[in-house]
């Protein structure tokens, strides 16, 4: 009993004794939980949480369900070890509550690990809670790597938050804390995972290289970069794109545009109050000595994230992977953000912060609220038309967003609207090899094929006789684009061919 009762003391200890961490909860458990609530509104104002990629993730976990019960041909579930905590999590749910219920628990608890991992994340990086910058936490929370729908990655960052929260100045028991959170992260996502491990061993060394020696990182770190960036360049085979836009505008506000036009001068409004925050506040203290030093660490690994969202290419088709790497820096950016953030979290807190973020906040849910209210109507159509479908259809949807909008898997909320009753034939997942849900060729159920399902989405793909019998959804009204239409395919035909759309409504 005696290494039993060590380990006893030993948590109780920590759970007991000069836990900053635990006293913090017990203090402000009524303005967690108030906060808590305000920020999953979102995820309740509507019937469906509207986030891209997210109803792929459910609809995988309804052919996960048929797998198991061996009413998928042609399916299989692999074993992997990242890539996989939503998934799982959302399948072994489903299994108890249904889809409907289990899709709110888990993306709540995957927004609260979010918010509160990054909001842990600046109180340890600046020594102090950062109310004042909830507002902000709370936009991000449901930036553009939440509404494209990347959960697992999305999570791997809020669990990557908390981990760094525990090691910035880990001591005793917050490494075996951190090494909890570090084993999640990278059964979430990878990119999750190296962020921490990255952060982590630079900040240690940081730590022990003396006066100017500390800017050897940031040019290490920029030089790798720059040599991931000559290399995929220079690699046909690697097909590495830049394809997103001028580097300077994927700061970590760009996480803010999400469905129009109307959403960069909000982002544009919001980094530009960030900056005249910081001038504000060094202005303020151009008397104190060195008043810039509690800002050099955050702005520092801010700059290097910066530079690796300008450098690493936005999509890239690795010849051992059967899908793409794709909108990398796009989702990067949301490090870039947290980071933003931390440099904010050492300024001074004014009420004006406060406030000015506050109303950013406001119009950004004021938008979300009505752009995922459209996603909800469109969505309602595809359940329509499919309910009546006869089980085991096949299925195709070729969607496009609105205009000037960067979320673009709307296509994905067919596939939703196609549990229990149709297959959704161009599901992209199985195909790829990252996911467990995988495929055999010659599968009934959805094409082996990440180009043909690539094709089928983006209407280019040309129907063979072995694909039929075959459906295709589409949007039959340029005025109103939530209103869909279905139609039977033919060989010999390409799905996307406006002329050949017969409407049956």
């Amino acid at each position: 009993m005696g290494p039993l009762q060590d380990i006893r003391e030993t948590w109780a200890r920590f759970l007991n004794e000069d836990n900053l961490t635990l006293a913090f909860l017990r203090r402000k458990r009524w303005a967690i939980l108030a906060v808590s609530v305000v920020v999953l509104i979102p995820c309740f104002w509507h019937r469906r949480i509207e986030a891209g990629d997210l109803a792929s993730h459910v609809y995988n976990a309804w052919l996960a369900q048929l797998i198991e019960r061996g009413q998928a041909p042609g399916l299989y579930l692999a074993k992997q070890w990242n890539n996989i905590l939503f998934d799982v999590t959302l399948l072994r749910l489903v299994n108890v509550v249904g889809f409907a219920v289990a899709q709110k628990i888990v993306v709540s608890a995957c927004v609260l690990i979010f918010f509160w991992g990054i909001f842990a994340f600046i109180a340890a990086v600046t020594e102090r809670p950062p109310w004042f910058l909830t507002p902000c936490i709370a936009m991000l929370a449901y930036g553009y790597s939440f509404s494209m729908g990347f959960m697992n990655y999305y999570l791997s960052l809020g669990l990557a938050c908390f981990a760094l929260a525990l090691l910035w100045r880990a001591r005793g028991m917050d490494w075996v804390g951190g090494g909890m959170f570090a084993l999640l992260t990278i059964l979430a996502h990878p990119i999750g995972f190296l962020w921490l491990v990255g952060t982590l061993a630079y900040i240690k060394l940081r730590a022990k290289l003396p006066g100017w020696r500390k800017l050897t990182l940031p040019s290490v770190a920029a030089a790798v970069f720059f040599a991931v960036y000559w290399y995929t360049a220079h690699r046909p085979a690697l097909s590495a794109d830049w394809d997103r836009g001028p580097f300077y505008l994927y700061n970590g506000a760009d996480q803010l545009v999400l469905y129009g036009k109307r959403y960069i001068a909000l982002a544009a409004a919001a980094f530009l109050l960030g900056v005249i925050c910081v001038g504000a506040d060094l202005y303020g203290r151009r008397h104190e000595r060195g008043c810039w030093r509690p800002f050099e660490l955050p702005f520092e690994l801010y700059a290097v994230t910066f530079c690796a969202t300008a450098l690493l290419p936005e999509n890239l088709h690795p010849p051992m992977f059967g899908g793409w790497i794709g909108l990398l820096s796009s989702r990067l950016t949301t490090i870039s953000a947290i980071l933003g953030l931390c440099v904010l979290g050492h300024l001074k807190p004014r009420k004006w912060h406060l406030a000015g973020f506050g109303a950013c906040t406001a119009v950004f849910y004021a938008f979300l609220y009505q752009d995922t209210g459209w996603m909800n109507r469109l969505e309602a159509n595809a359940e329509k038309l499919v309910s009546g479908l006869a089980p085991g259809t096949r299925v195709i949807a070729t969607l496009d967003s609105p205009a000037g909008s960067r979320i673009l898997f709307i296509h994905h909320s067919v596939e939703r609207a196609c549990v229990g009753h149709c297959f959704s034939y161009a599901n992209y997942e199985p195909a790829s090899g990252e996911f467990r849900v995988r495929v055999r060729e010659g599968s009934p159920v959805v094409t082996s094929s990440t180009e043909v399902a690539e094709d089928m989405a983006s209407g280019e793909y040309e129907v063979d006789e072995t694909d039929l019998p075959l459906k295709q959804i589409y949007q039959c009204d340029a005025s109103d684009l939530t209103k869909l239409c279905i139609r039977d395919l033919k060989a010999g035909e390409t799905n996307g061919a406006p002329e050949s759309k017969p409407s049956t409504r």
